[in-house]
């Protein structure tokens, strides 16, 4: 079964979820830009707030498909010591691809929440949301990443994944939690009828809602 696009995807996402609603230590995270869509609607049914985690994965020189490590919010960076050995990736060029990559990385924080910082993780469940998972390879940088700022929990959560990366991902994340782990699994998109890409104003209008949201109801 597809879902409709995003929006529905993240009101069923939301329902296993449950467990989670209505407590002061959760806070959703999205991945710009499809999983802010799919996180609206989860932080919605749980009266959680919203924010963005912004991940870049830096790609290995010619095959940038190849994560040799990644950026994330809050200045944070995970590298892949094994790759980078196995490639030989000097400092000089890792530094290139780094500021590269973070500078594309702050860009989109301005446009997305503007000179409002992240919010805090520290001590908090966090749950991580995206519209759907392949290989995995940005969550799993984006959990690694989120693991250094101290949460005191970390749950993965899609709506669509293939059964062989929601396993790899338990060995990572806390819980996972997947609505449809369909075989075989050849991409995210076509596991939805509107899969059309999410733009960053649609991204900054969903952040300003879920603020207003909050203000509303405290």
């Amino acid at each position: 079964m597809r879902f409709r696009d995003r929006r529905e995807a993240g009101r069923l996402l939301a329902q296993p979820l449950g467990a989670y609603a209505k407590r002061g230590d959760v806070l959703v995270l999205a991945l710009p830009r499809g999983g802010v869509p799919v996180g609206y609607e989860v932080a919605r049914a749980l009266q959680a707030p919203l924010d963005v985690l912004l991940v870049r994965k830096l790609g290995l020189p010619g095959h940038e498909e190849l994560a040799i490590g990644a950026v994330a919010t809050g200045g944070i960076r995970v590298l892949d010591p094994s790759l980078l050995r196995q490639f030989g990736i000097s400092s000089e060029v890792l530094e290139r691809i780094a500021e590269r990559e973070t500078r594309e990385l702050q860009r989109r924080e301005r446009a997305y929440r503007g000179e409002l910082p992240p919010r805090e993780v520290k001590d908090k469940t966090v749950i991580v949301v995206d519209d759907g998972l392949a290989t995995g390879s940005s969550m799993r940088a984006a959990v690694l990443a989120l693991r250094q700022r101290g949460p005191a929990a970390i749950v993965v959560a899609v709506p669509v994944a293939p059964p062989s990366t929601r396993e790899s991902l338990r060995e990572e994340a806390d819980e996972v939690v997947c609505v449809r782990t369909p075989e075989p699994f050849a991409a995210v998109g076509q596991w939805y009828d509107d899969f059309s890409q999410t733009s960053d104003e649609e991204v900054s209008e969903l952040l300003g809602a879920a603020g207003e949201r909050r203000l509303s109801t405290a």
